[in-house]
């Protein structure tokens, strides 16, 4: 089955609303309206219909007969795992037979407002004039922000307190499934904070990282990035440790540049009571009866 164009599909989106009176506009955001972003044959259609009623467009065959072949979809706002967003949308994330995807959201006119709050958006169709002019589409919503003292030390404290109480007892025990988790959670996200406040004093806070960091290589120094993917293990045991030190010598190197440029505490005592304890643990026989 041949991939259908760039120009195809924004024909069809287009020509649908034209059709039915009940859309009276359409918004275009995400990659495709991202002057930064390099295209590739994986990019979504990320499109908004804002419509006089949503309720009409939950019937699925209405939409589905208009859009071609579905190969998978999703209706996020019908089901309870994960919760919906519950905002008024109706959504179809559609994964098309012919290696396109749309992420469509059917969104009550008078949310519009809010909806071109994101700078990453592009009027496509607006039957009635209505949508406030807006600015070219750009990244300036998601650049990279200066961290407050607050948010630097929240960040810190989240790092070393995961370090040094979340992780050393759930390795201790050895449950890989939280572990894995806690790891991401606890040691990850902060770290990915800190490298993207690294980034942003390196490039004047002028640029974006991304939905989860993934352009935080074309950014980092090669011996940053070579570190940051050597925290990235599998199940052995004996790589998690070596992960577990690799995060710490990577985040306090990072949080204490960033603090220093900002005129931020680093909290090195508590930073080294974490690390003390973590190598405790690791030296801690599987039958100890106390911890000391």
């Amino acid at each position: 089955m041949k991939m259908r164009t760039e120009q195809e599909m924004l024909d069809l989106i287009i020509t649908f609303a034209k059709q039915d009176h009940r859309i009276r506009g359409v918004l275009m955001n995400g990659s495709r309206v991202n002057p930064n972003i390099n295209k590739d044959i994986f990019q979504d259609y990320d499109i908004v219909y804002l419509v006089t009623d949503v309720e009409p467009f939950k019937d699925e065959n209405y939409i589905l007969s208009r859009f071609g072949e579905v190969m998978l979809m999703e209706k996020p706002e019908d089901k309870i795992f994960p919760p919906p967003i519950g905002d008024g949308r109706y959504t179809y994330l559609m994964q098309f037979m012919d290696g396109n995807r749309i992420d469509m959201h059917f969104m009550h006119t008078s949310k519009v407002d809010e909806l071109i709050k994101d700078s990453l958006t592009k009027v496509l169709l607006d039957k009635d004039h209505n949508i406030p002019d807006i600015p070219p589409p750009s990244e300036q919503s998601y650049l990279i922000k200066k961290p407050t003292e607050k948010l630097y030390n929240d960040c810190c404290n989240s790092f070393i307190w995961g370090l040094g109480s979340h992780i050393p007892k759930t390795i201790w025990r050895q449950e890989l499934p939280l572990l894995m988790r806690l790891i991401d959670v606890v040691l990850r996200e902060p770290l990915i904070q800190m490298l993207e406040w690294h980034i942003g004093i390196k490039t004047d806070y002028k640029y974006s990282i991304g939905k989860g960091g993934r352009h935080l290589k074309k950014f980092l120094e090669p011996e940053i990035w070579n570190d940051f993917e050597k925290t990235y293990t599998n199940a052995n045991y004996d790589n998690i440790w070596d992960s577990l030190f690799l995060f710490h010598d990577l985040f306090k190197k990072t949080a204490k540049h960033v603090g220093q440029v900002h005129g931020f505490r680093f909290p090195e005592e508590e930073c080294k009571r974490a690390l003390e304890f973590l190598k405790h643990v690791k030296d801690l026989p599987q039958d100890a009866k106390s911890i000391f």
